[in-house]
Protein backbone atom coordinates (compact mmCIF):
# COMPACT_ATOMS: atom_id res chain seq x y z
CA UNK A 1 0.00 0.00 0.00
CA UNK A 2 1.30 3.36 -1.02
CA UNK A 3 0.34 6.56 0.70
CA UNK A 4 -0.31 9.27 -1.88
CA UNK A 5 0.20 12.87 -0.82
CA UNK A 6 -1.10 15.42 -3.30
CA UNK A 7 1.00 18.60 -3.18
CA UNK A 8 1.35 21.88 -5.02
CA UNK A 9 5.04 22.46 -5.70
CA UNK A 10 4.52 26.01 -6.92
CA UNK A 11 1.94 27.22 -4.41
CA UNK A 12 1.96 30.91 -3.64
CA UNK A 13 0.48 30.31 -0.18
CA UNK A 14 2.96 30.05 2.67
CA UNK A 15 0.31 28.32 4.81
CA UNK A 16 -0.13 25.55 2.22
CA UNK A 17 3.67 25.14 1.92
CA UNK A 18 4.03 24.80 5.70
CA UNK A 19 1.20 22.23 5.86
CA UNK A 20 2.76 20.20 3.05
CA UNK A 21 6.17 20.28 4.74
CA UNK A 22 4.62 19.24 8.05
CA UNK A 23 2.88 16.21 6.51
CA UNK A 24 5.93 15.08 4.53
CA UNK A 25 8.31 15.64 7.44
CA UNK A 26 6.12 13.61 9.79
CA UNK A 27 5.72 10.75 7.29
CA UNK A 28 9.50 10.68 6.80
CA UNK A 29 10.06 10.64 10.57
CA UNK A 30 7.71 7.66 10.87
CA UNK A 31 9.45 6.01 7.90
CA UNK A 32 6.15 5.62 6.08
CA UNK A 33 6.46 4.98 2.35
CA UNK A 34 4.66 7.69 0.44
CA UNK A 35 4.46 9.08 -3.05
CA UNK A 36 4.34 12.88 -3.42
CA UNK A 37 2.11 13.74 -6.36
CA UNK A 38 2.36 17.28 -7.69
CA UNK A 39 -0.90 18.84 -8.80
CA UNK A 40 0.73 22.05 -10.07
CA UNK A 41 2.75 20.37 -12.82
CA UNK A 42 0.51 17.40 -13.58
CA UNK A 43 -3.07 17.97 -14.67
CA UNK A 44 -3.93 14.25 -14.28
CA UNK A 45 -2.92 14.33 -10.60
CA UNK A 46 -5.01 17.46 -10.05
CA UNK A 47 -8.08 15.97 -11.69
CA UNK A 48 -7.72 12.63 -9.90
CA UNK A 49 -7.41 14.37 -6.52
CA UNK A 50 -10.43 16.61 -7.13
CA UNK A 51 -12.58 13.70 -8.28
CA UNK A 52 -11.64 11.40 -5.39
CA UNK A 53 -11.98 13.74 -2.42
CA UNK A 54 -15.42 12.93 -0.95
CA UNK A 55 -18.07 15.59 -1.50
CA UNK A 56 -18.61 16.13 2.24
CA UNK A 57 -14.86 16.85 2.65
CA UNK A 58 -14.68 19.44 -0.11
CA UNK A 59 -14.71 23.13 0.82
CA UNK A 60 -17.68 25.31 -0.14
CA UNK A 61 -16.01 26.40 -3.38
CA UNK A 62 -15.69 22.71 -4.35
CA UNK A 63 -11.92 22.76 -4.91
CA UNK A 64 -9.92 20.87 -2.26
CA UNK A 65 -6.55 22.41 -1.41
CA UNK A 66 -3.34 20.44 -0.91
CA UNK A 67 -2.13 18.53 0.96
CA UNK A 68 -4.68 15.76 0.43
CA UNK A 69 -3.76 12.26 1.63
CA UNK A 70 -4.87 8.92 0.17
CA UNK A 71 -4.02 5.29 0.87
CA UNK A 72 -4.04 3.91 -2.68
CA UNK A 73 -7.61 4.79 -3.75
CA UNK A 74 -8.99 5.35 -0.21
CA UNK A 75 -9.28 8.92 1.00
CA UNK A 76 -7.56 9.49 4.36
CA UNK A 77 -8.02 13.22 4.81
CA UNK A 78 -6.61 16.69 4.52
CA UNK A 79 -4.11 18.53 6.69
CA UNK A 80 -6.58 19.25 9.51
CA UNK A 81 -7.61 15.61 9.92
CA UNK A 82 -3.95 14.54 9.63
CA UNK A 83 -3.03 17.03 12.36
CA UNK A 84 -5.84 15.74 14.63
CA UNK A 85 -4.65 12.14 14.09
CA UNK A 86 -1.09 13.20 14.89
CA UNK A 87 -2.22 14.86 18.13
CA UNK A 88 -4.18 11.72 19.12
CA UNK A 89 -1.25 9.37 18.30
CA UNK A 90 -3.44 7.73 15.66
CA UNK A 91 -1.56 8.51 12.43
CA UNK A 92 -1.32 4.86 11.39
CA UNK A 93 -5.06 4.37 11.87
CA UNK A 94 -5.63 7.60 9.92
CA UNK A 95 -3.47 6.28 7.09
CA UNK A 96 -5.10 2.85 7.19
CA UNK A 97 -1.78 1.19 8.06
CA UNK A 98 -0.99 -1.28 10.84
CA UNK A 99 1.12 0.42 13.53
CA UNK A 100 4.67 -0.90 13.91
CA UNK A 101 5.28 -3.06 17.00
CA UNK A 102 6.36 -1.03 20.02
CA UNK A 103 4.87 2.26 18.84
CA UNK A 104 2.51 4.24 21.08
CA UNK A 105 -0.31 3.58 18.65
CA UNK A 106 0.35 -0.19 18.70
CA UNK A 107 0.34 -0.20 22.51
CA UNK A 108 -2.93 1.76 22.62
CA UNK A 109 -4.47 -0.59 20.05
CA UNK A 110 -3.37 -3.56 22.16
CA UNK A 111 -4.92 -2.03 25.29
CA UNK A 112 -8.18 -1.41 23.43
CA UNK A 113 -8.14 -5.00 22.13
CA UNK A 114 -7.61 -6.36 25.66
CA UNK A 115 -10.45 -4.21 27.03
CA UNK A 116 -12.77 -5.53 24.32
CA UNK A 117 -11.68 -9.16 24.21
CA UNK A 118 -9.78 -9.94 27.40
CA UNK A 119 -6.08 -10.74 27.87
CA UNK A 120 -4.18 -12.84 25.36
CA UNK A 121 -2.17 -15.92 26.37
CA UNK A 122 -0.11 -18.03 24.00
CA UNK A 123 -1.56 -16.24 20.99
CA UNK A 124 -5.23 -16.87 21.86
CA UNK A 125 -7.73 -14.67 23.59
CA UNK A 126 -8.62 -16.04 27.03
CA UNK A 127 -12.35 -15.55 26.51
CA UNK A 128 -12.24 -17.71 23.40
CA UNK A 129 -10.28 -20.36 25.30
CA UNK A 130 -12.87 -20.42 28.07
CA UNK A 131 -15.69 -20.81 25.57
CA UNK A 132 -13.91 -23.64 23.77
CA UNK A 133 -13.19 -25.41 27.08
CA UNK A 134 -16.87 -25.36 28.04
CA UNK A 135 -17.79 -26.94 24.74
CA UNK A 136 -15.10 -29.59 25.25
CA UNK A 137 -16.43 -30.32 28.74
CA UNK A 138 -19.85 -31.14 27.35
CA UNK A 139 -21.70 -27.86 27.92
CA UNK A 140 -22.92 -25.81 25.06
CA UNK A 141 -24.03 -22.23 24.59
CA UNK A 142 -27.72 -23.00 25.26
CA UNK A 143 -26.90 -24.55 28.65
CA UNK A 144 -24.63 -21.61 29.47
CA UNK A 145 -27.44 -19.18 28.66
CA UNK A 146 -29.88 -21.13 30.87
CA UNK A 147 -27.37 -21.09 33.74
CA UNK A 148 -26.80 -17.37 33.27
CA UNK A 149 -30.54 -16.66 33.25
CA UNK A 150 -30.99 -18.72 36.43
CA UNK A 151 -28.22 -16.72 38.12
CA UNK A 152 -29.82 -13.45 37.04
CA UNK A 153 -33.19 -14.54 38.47
CA UNK A 154 -31.51 -15.42 41.77
CA UNK A 155 -29.82 -12.00 41.87
CA UNK A 156 -33.14 -10.29 41.15
CA UNK A 157 -34.76 -12.23 43.97
CA UNK A 158 -32.03 -11.12 46.34
CA UNK A 159 -32.74 -7.52 45.43
CA UNK A 160 -36.51 -7.99 45.78
CA UNK A 161 -37.89 -5.84 48.66
CA UNK A 162 -40.63 -8.38 49.44
CA UNK A 163 -37.94 -10.82 50.56
CA UNK A 164 -36.36 -8.16 52.73
CA UNK A 165 -39.67 -7.23 54.40
CA UNK A 166 -39.66 -10.01 57.06
CA UNK A 167 -36.14 -9.01 58.07
CA UNK A 168 -37.17 -5.36 58.35
CA UNK A 169 -40.21 -6.29 60.45
CA UNK A 170 -38.03 -8.29 62.86
CA UNK A 171 -35.59 -5.37 63.14
CA UNK A 172 -38.47 -2.95 63.78
CA UNK A 173 -39.86 -5.24 66.53
CA UNK A 174 -36.42 -5.38 68.20
CA UNK A 175 -36.16 -1.58 68.07
CA UNK A 176 -39.58 -1.20 69.74
CA UNK A 177 -38.57 -3.61 72.49
CA UNK A 178 -35.28 -1.74 72.99
CA UNK A 179 -37.13 1.58 73.17
CA UNK A 180 -39.52 0.17 75.77
CA UNK A 181 -36.63 -1.07 77.87
CA UNK A 182 -34.92 2.31 77.65
CA UNK A 183 -38.16 4.08 78.33
CA UNK A 184 -38.36 2.54 81.80
CA UNK A 185 -34.91 3.89 82.67
CA UNK A 186 -35.52 7.30 81.09
CA UNK A 187 -38.73 8.11 83.06
CA UNK A 188 -38.57 11.55 84.66
CA UNK A 189 -37.55 11.25 88.26
CA UNK A 190 -39.21 13.47 90.84
CA UNK A 191 -37.19 15.42 93.37
CA UNK A 192 -38.51 13.18 96.14
CA UNK A 193 -37.23 10.03 94.41
CA UNK A 194 -33.84 11.64 93.84
CA UNK A 195 -33.50 12.45 97.55
CA UNK A 196 -34.43 8.86 98.47
CA UNK A 197 -31.61 7.51 96.34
Amino acid sequence: MVIKVFLASSSGSTAIKKKQQDVLGFLEALKVDYAPLDIACNEDNRMWMRENVPVEKKPTNGIPLPPQIFNEESYCGDYETFFDAKEDNAVYAFLGLPPPPGSKEAKEAEKAFILENGPVKNGTVENETVESETVENGTDDAEDEENLEAEEVEEENLDDDSLKAPVKQEEAQEEVEDDEAKGEDDQPVSEQEEEDE
